[in-house]
C-alpha cells in the first residue's frame, strides 16, 4: 500500500503542477495551431494518397508531434526538484525508486495526454472529420504513446546537471525523432533514399503516428500504412517496456 500511495502521490503532484500552470496551457493551443493552420493549409503539399487532403494526413502528424514534445519536455521537472531540494526527498523516502519513477512518468504522460486533447479540439474547430469513438480509441493509444517518450525525458534529465545541457540533449533527440516519423510528409516510396526510409523505420515515433492514423483516418489510411494498428502497438508497447527499464535503472543510480 505504502508504494501504491506513493505512485499516486507523485502522479497527482505531477498533474496539479500541469493544470495550475495556466500559461504552459494557453501556450499549448499555439504551436498545435500553427502547424496546423499555415503549415497544414499553407504548404498543401501534393500527397499520392487518394482520398486524402493534406490537412487530414498531418492531424495525426501533430497529435505525435505533441505528444513528443511535451513528453520529453516534462523530465525538465526532475532538474527543478532537484533543484528545490524535493527530489532529496523523495528519494530517502521508504519506496523503492521503481515506484518514484513509475509515480512521476504517470504523471507526466497524463499531463502529455491532455495537451493531446487538445489538439483534437483544435482539429475539430478547424473541420477535420473526427467523431466520438475515433476520440475514444485514440486516449489509451496516446497513452501509451507517452509512456516510452516520458521515460527517455524522464532519464535523460536523470544524467543531467543543468537546465541548459538536458534543453540541448532534447532538442537533440526531438527534432529527429519528429521529422523521421512520417509526421510531415511521407517517407516510403520510390523517391526516399533507403537510407531515409530505414532510419524511419527505426524511429519509435513512426509507428506511433501510423497507429493513430490507422485509428483516425480510418479505412482511408489502409493502404497505405507502415504496418497494421495491432503490430504499431505491438512496437510501441516493447519500445516502452524498453525505456521504462533503462529510466528505472537511471533513477537507481541518481544521487
Amino acid at each position: 500500500m505504502t508504494a501504491i500511495r506513493g505512485l499516486y502521490t507523485l502522479w497527482i503532484r505531477e498533474v496539479k503542477r500541469y493544470l495550475r500552470d495556466h500559461v504552459r496551457i494557453l501556450s499549448s493551443f499555439v504551436t498545435p495551431l500553427l502547424w496546423l493552420v499555415i503549415f497544414g493549409t499553407g504548404v498543401r503539399l501534393a500527397l499520392p494518397y487518394a482520398g486524402l487532403n493534406y490537412l487530414s494526413y498531418i492531424f495525426p502528424g501533430i497529435v505525435g508531434q505533441t505528444l513528443l514534445f511535451t513528453s520529453m519536455f516534462m523530465g525538465i521537472s526532475v532538474l527543478w526538484d532537484r533543484e528545490f531540494g524535493f527530489m532529496k526527498e523523495i528519494l530517502v523516502a521508504p519506496i523503492a525508486r521503481v515506484w518514484v519513477f513509475m509515480g512521476k512518468m504517470f504523471g507526466d504522460s497524463t499531463d502529455a495526454v491532455i495537451q493531446g486533447i487538445i489538439v483534437f479540439v483544435l482539429g475539430a474547430l478547424l473541420g477535420i472529420k473526427l467523431n466520438i469513438f475515433t476520440f475514444l480509441e485514440s486516449l489509451p493509444l496516446m497513452l501509451l504513446i507517452t509512456f516510452g517518450l516520458v521515460s527517455i525525458g524522464l532519464t535523460i534529465a536523470s544524467f543531467m546537471g543543468s537546465l541548459e545541457g538536458f534543453g540541448s540533449i532534447q532538442s537533440f533527440i526531438n527534432l529527429p525523432l519528429f521529422f523521421l516519423s512520417g509526421a510531415l510528409f511521407p517517407l516510403r516510396g520510390s523517391g526516399i533514399p533507403t537510407w531515409l526510409q530505414i532510419a524511419s523505420r527505426l524511429d519509435p515515433l513512426t509507428y506511433g503516428v501510423d497507429a493513430l492514423r490507422n485509428v483516425i483516418l480510418g479505412s482511408a489510411w489502409t493502404p497505405f500504412q507502415v504496418q497494421s494498428l495491432w503490430v504499431d502497438i505491438g512496437i510501441i508497447a516493447a519500445f516502452d517496456l524498453i525505456m521504462m527499464t533503462i529510466g528505472t535503472w537511471a533513477f537507481t543510480k541518481m544521487k
